[in-house]
C-alpha cells in the first residue's frame, strides 16, 4: 500500500531531474567564498526578490534567526504576529541566540493592524522597556491556514515603520505560493522588506536550504552571523543546483498543489462530521476539524489524535494532534492520492 503524506510540503523528494542537476553540479568550498553553484543561486533569489545579495543557508529557521541577528541587539525586541513561526516554532531562538525579546500580536489572517504596531513600538526613554528594533511577517501565513497576507496590510506596517526607523523582516517560507495564489510578483511582494528568507526545501521540492536577501551591506554581516551559528557549508553547490533546479521547473506548478489543497477542502467540509473553513484555504494548507457535537468528540484532545493515527493505518498521513488538524499538498502527492485522502476519510468519518 503506497503512503499518501500531507504531513508537510517539506517531505517532498528530488525529482529524477533535481537529482540529475546535483549530480553534475560544479562545487568549491563555499565557506571560502568559491563555490560558483551556491554563488549562482544566491544571486538568482535575490534578483527575483528585487534585493542585491543573498546568503545560502542550511534552514528557514537560521535564515530567519540571521535575519533577527542582523535588525536587533540583546535586549532589544522585536514586533511578530502571534501565531508566526519565528515566535512559536523556532524554539526561542531569537532569545537563545540573540538576546531578543518578541512581543505577539493577533489577528486572524496574519495581518499587523498598523495602529496597534504604533502603539507597541518602545522607544528609548522609559528604561523599563525593551527597545523595539524590528517588525517581522509570515507570508503566507501557516497558523492562519496559508493566508496569503493583504500587501496593503504590509505596507501600511511598512510606513509606520520608516517612520521610527524600524527594519522589516519577512519570513517567506511560503512566498512563491504567496506569488502564485496572488498574481503578484515575487519581488513586488518583497519591496517593504530589508530581509527576506525564501525556503527551498518546502513546496519547491529541494532536499535542503533556504536562502537570505537583502543589501550587500546586510548580508555580509549575515556570512559572520552564519558561521557564528555554524551554518557555514563546505561543497553547497550539489545543495544549492537543487534549488536552481526548483526556480526553473516548480514555481508555476505551485499552482496544482493550491487546486488540490482546494478540492481537499471542499470535500472535507462536506463530509459529515468534519468542519473546514473554505474562505481560509487560500494556498496548500488545509486546516480542519472535527464537529462539536461529533461522538468522536466526547473527549476532544483525544478524538485528533485518533484520527490521526487510524488514518496513519490506512495510508494517509495528516500532521497535527489534540488540538488541530492538517492536511498540505505538493508536488508529491497527485489528483490520485488528493482521491485517496478524502476516500480514507469518508470511511472513518461514517
Amino acid at each position: 500500500m503506497s503512503v499518501i503524506d500531507l504531513r508537510s510540503d517539506t517531505v517532498t523528494r528530488p525529482t529524477v531531474g533535481m537529482r540529475a542537476a546535483m549530480a553534475e553540479a560544479t562545487v568549491g568550498d563555499d565557506v571560502f567564498g568559491d563555490d560558483p553553484t551556491v554563488h549562482a543561486l544566491e544571486a538568482r533569489v535575490a534578483g527575483i526578490l528585487g534585493k542585491e545579495a543573498g546568503i545560502f543557508v542550511p534552514s528557514g529557521v537560521m535564515a530567519n534567526q540571521i535575519a533577527v541577528r542582523l535588525h536587533a541587539r540583546p535586549g532589544e525586541e522585536a514586533l511578530v504576529h502571534a501565531g508566526c513561526h519565528i515566535y512559536n516554532y523556532e524554539g526561542g531562538a531569537a532569545a537563545a541566540l540573540s538576546g531578543v525579546t518578541l512581543r505577539p500580536l493577533n489577528s486572524a489572517d496574519g495581518s499587523l493592524n498598523p495602529a496597534e504596531v504604533l502603539a507597541n513600538v518602545h522607544g528609548s526613554a522609559d528604561p523599563h522597556l525593551a527597545v523595539t528594533r524590528l517588525i517581522a511577517f509570515e507570508n503566507t501565513h501557516n497558523a492562519c491556514g496559508g493566508t496569503v497576507v493583504p500587501q496593503a496590510n504590509i505596507l501600511a506596517v511598512a510606513a509606520v515603520a520608516r517612520a521610527h526607523s524600524l527594519a522589516l523582516h519577512l519570513d517567506g517560507a511560503r512566498l512563491m505560493n504567496a506569488s502564485v495564489a496572488s498574481g503578484v510578483t515575487p519581488a513586488d511582494l518583497a519591496a517593504p522588506f530589508d530581509t527576506i528568507s525564501l525556503c527551498l526545501s518546502k513546496g519547491l521540492g529541494a532536499p535542503v536550504g533556504s536562502v537570505l536577501v537583502g543589501s550587500k551591506e546586510a548580508m555580509a554581516r549575515a556570512r559572520r552571523v552564519r558561521k557564528l551559528f555554524g551554518g557555514g557549508m563546505r561543497q553547497a553547490g550539489i545543495l544549492a543546483a537543487a534549488g536552481l533546479y526548483a526556480l526553473d521547473h516548480h514555481v508555476v506548478r505551485l499552482y496544482e498543489d493550491h487546486r488540490r489543497a482546494w478540492r481537499l477542502a471542499g470535500a472535507i467540509a462536506a463530509i459529515p462530521g468534519l468542519i473546514c473553513n473554505l474562505d481560509a484555504v487560500q494556498t496548500n494548507l488545509v486546516f480542519f476539524d472535527i464537529a462539536p457535537d461529533h461522538p468522536r468528540m466526547a473527549v476532544p484532545m483525544e478524538a485528533r489524535v485518533k484520527l490521526i493515527e487510524e488514518l496513519r493505518e490506512r495510508g494517509v498521513l495528516l500532521a497535527g494532534g489534540p488540538y488541530r488538524l492538517r492536511a498540505v499538498t505538493h508536488l508529491d502527492v497527485d489528483d490520485a492520492g488528493v482521491d485517496r485522502a478524502i476516500e480514507v476519510l469518508r470511511a472513518l468519518m461514517a
